[in-house]
C-alpha cells in the first residue's frame, strides 16, 4: 500500500458512515443482534469480522456524540451490511446507552458508526490455542476462531449469563468449548478465571508454542493475564489479553484506567 492509499485508508476509518437498521433480534436471551446496512459500507475491508467500530449516539444537552466500541460479528460485503451484537445485563456495562438503544431500536431508523479499526487476532503461529472470553467479547472471539487453521488444537473459555447464551460457533474439530455460567460478571470472584487455572494446559509443548487471546471484564482480565504471563510463561509474540470493559465505568472510565494499568505491566 503506498502513502496515499494508506492516507485515504485513515480517512476512510475516521468518517463518520450513517447506516440503517434492518434487522433486531434476541441472538440469545442475554445478546441482542443488530444489522445496520447502507453504501458507506462499501468502504469496509472484506475481512471486516472482529474489527471494531464506533457507535454514535446523540444526547441531549452534548455537543458531540457519545461513541461506544463494538465488534463487527458478522460481515455480508456484498450486501453493504454488518451485525453487531449487544450483551444485554441490568445496562451494567455502559450505563445504558448502548444496551438500551439495541432494546429499543426499530427497523429503519438510522445510526452513524465510524471505523473500521484494527481486529486483534491469536497468533495462529503455534501448536495449541487457548483462547478465552466473556459475552462482551464473543463477536470477536468467534471471528478469531474462524481464521483458526483446520488442523488447530485447543481450548476455548467463554463466560457467559445463562445456559441459554450458548451459541453454535464455527471452529476446528479439535478445539474444545467450554462455556461457564455466571449471572454477576465484573464481580470480585471471578469463575472464567477459576475454571481456567483448573483446566489441563500444556506447559512444555514438545515442536511449537501456545498462543492465548484473552478479551473479558478488567479484574479477570488481570488475573488471567498474571497467570499466563508468569505461571505458563506464554511468550510476549504469542500472547494477547485486554479488559473490554469495567464494573461500573464508562468506556471513558475505563480508557482512562486501561491507560494507568498499561504504564504499570
Amino acid at each position: 500500500m503506498n502513502i496515499t492509499d494508506k492516507l485515504k485508508s485513515v480517512k476512510n476509518k475516521r468518517a463518520t458512515k450513517e447506516l440503517t437498521v434492518t434487522s433486531a433480534f434476541n441472538l440469545t436471551p442475554n445478546m441482542r443482534r443488530i444489522t445496520l446496512q447502507g453504501t458507506a459500507l462499501s468502504s469496509f475491508p472484506k475481512d471486516a469480522e472482529g474489527a471494531y467500530i464506533k457507535l454514535l449516539f446523540s444526547q441531549l444537552g452534548n455537543i458531540k456524540p457519545t461513541m461506544r466500541t463494538y465488534t463487527v460479528a458478522q460481515q455480508r460485503y456484498e450486501l453493504n451490511e454488518i451485525d453487531v451484537d449487544f450483551m444485554l445485563h441490568n445496562n451494567s456495562l455502559d450505563h445504558g446507552i448502548a444496551a438500551s438503544w439495541s432494546r429499543s431500536v426499530q427497523v429503519g431508523e438510522e445510526i452513524s458508526i465510524a471505523g473500521p479499526g484494527p481486529a486483534n487476532f491469536i497468533n495462529s503461529e503455534a501448536e495449541y490455542f487457548f483462547l478465552a472470553g466473556d459475552m462482551t467479547a464473543l463477536p470477536a472471539l468467534a471471528a478469531n476462531l474462524k481464521r483458526l487453521p483446520k488442523n488447530a488444537r485447543g481450548q476455548v473459555f467463554i463466560e457467559i449469563l445463562s445456559e441459554a447464551d450458548q451459541q453454535n460457533l464455527i471452529k476446528p474439530e479439535n478445539i474444545e468449548i467450554h462455556w461457564i455460567v455466571n449471572d454477576n460478571p465484573g464481580a470480585d470472584e471471578s469463575p472464567l478465571f477459576d475454571i481456567i487455572k483448573q483446566a489441563e494446559l500444556p506447559i512444555v509443548l514438545p515442536h511449537g508454542k501456545l498462543a492465548a487471546w484473552v478479551a473479558c471484564e478488567f479484574k479477570t482480565m488481570k488475573k488471567i493475564r498474571q497467570y499466563l504471563k508468569f505461571e505458563l510463561g506464554v511468550e510476549k509474540s504469542h500472547l494477547y489479553v485486554s479488559s473490554y470493559w469495567k464494573k461500573g465505568n464508562t468506556e471513558e472510565q475505563h480508557k482512562v484506567v486501561k491507560q494507568q494499568d498499561a504504564k504499570q505491566t
